[in-house]
C-alpha cells in the first residue's frame, strides 16, 4: 500500500501543490471552510441543546444553517485532499491524521443519526427546549467530535 502514498505524492498536481503558492491557498480555504461549517455546525448543536437560538425552532435553523455546512464541508474535503497528496505517505502514518480520520468517520454516523433518525420526529419537539435526550445527545457528540477533529487536524503537522 506504501507504493500507492508515494505514487499519490508522485502526480503531477501534488507535485505542483506541494511546491507552490497552491498549499498555503489551500491550507487557507481549508481552514476557513472548517471556520464557515463550524460555525453552522455549532450554532444547530446549541439549539439542539437549548444553550442559544431558543427563539428559532431546529427545524428552522437545520433548513438555514445545513446548505452552508455541507457547501464548507465540501470545499474542505477538496482542499484537503489537496494538502494530503503532497504528503501521502506521511499522512497515513501520522497518528494525528489517523485520529481525525477516525473522529471525522464518527462525526459522519453522529449527523446520519441525526438527521435520519432524530430529526424525523422534530415536529413534536421543534420549539420545545430542552430537546428529547436523543437529540441532545447527539448534540453534544456533534460538539465533542468536532472539536476533536479540529484539535488533531491542527496536530498533523507537529507530529511524526
Amino acid at each position: 500500500m506504501s507504493d500507492f502514498w508515494l505514487w499519490l505524492e508522485m502526480l503531477p498536481l501534488a507535485l505542483e501543490i506541494g511546491a507552490t503558492w497552491w498549499f498555503p491557498f489551500m491550507e487557507s480555504l481549508h481552514v476557513l471552510s472548517l471556520a464557515i461549517m463550524l460555525g453552522a455546525i455549532v450554532m444547530l448543536d446549541l439549539r439542539v441543546l437549548g444553550w442559544a437560538a431558543l427563539r428559532y425552532s431546529v427545524s428552522s435553523l437545520n433548513r438555514e444553517l445545513v446548505p452552508w455546512s455541507a457547501g464548507a464541508f465540501l470545499i474542505a474535503n477538496i482542499t484537503g485532499l489537496a494538502m494530503f497528496i503532497t504528503r501521502a505517505s506521511n499522512h497515513v502514518e501520522n497518528p494525528a491524521f489517523q485520529i481525525k480520520m477516525l473522529l471525522l468517520l464518527l462525526a459522519g454516523i453522529n449527523i446520519g443519526f441525526f438527521h435520519f433518525r432524530v430529526l424525523r420526529s422534530v415536529g413534536a419537539w421543534d420549539i420545545q427546549s430542552p430537546a428529547p435526550l436523543a437529540a441532545r445527545a447527539a448534540a453534544a457528540s456533534s460538539l465533542l467530535l468536532w472539536v476533536g477533529v479540529t484539535l488533531a487536524g491542527r496536530w498533523i503537522g507537529h507530529v511524526i
